[in-house]
């Protein structure tokens, strides 16, 4: 599945899901579009694949 993104220079692109989670990490993008609509970087809330500060099991994978 592609996603929509606008990255930091205003310029809209479909990107893979593993490539918005690069894309964030490296705070390229702006805003990208959810089922629910768009998802402002750094305002709306955003889940993140993993959390390197979490050392506990991973419940959702199992």
């Amino acid at each position: 599945m592609l996603i929509h993104v606008l990255y930091d220079d205003n310029k809209y692109d479909y990107v893979k899901g593993f490539q918005l989670d690069r894309l964030l990490e490296v705070k390229k993008v702006q805003k990208f579009k959810r089922s629910t609509g768009w998802v402002t970087v750094g305002v709306d809330p955003m889940r993140w694949r993993k959390n390197p500060n979490y050392h506990g099991l991973e419940r959702r994978a199992a």
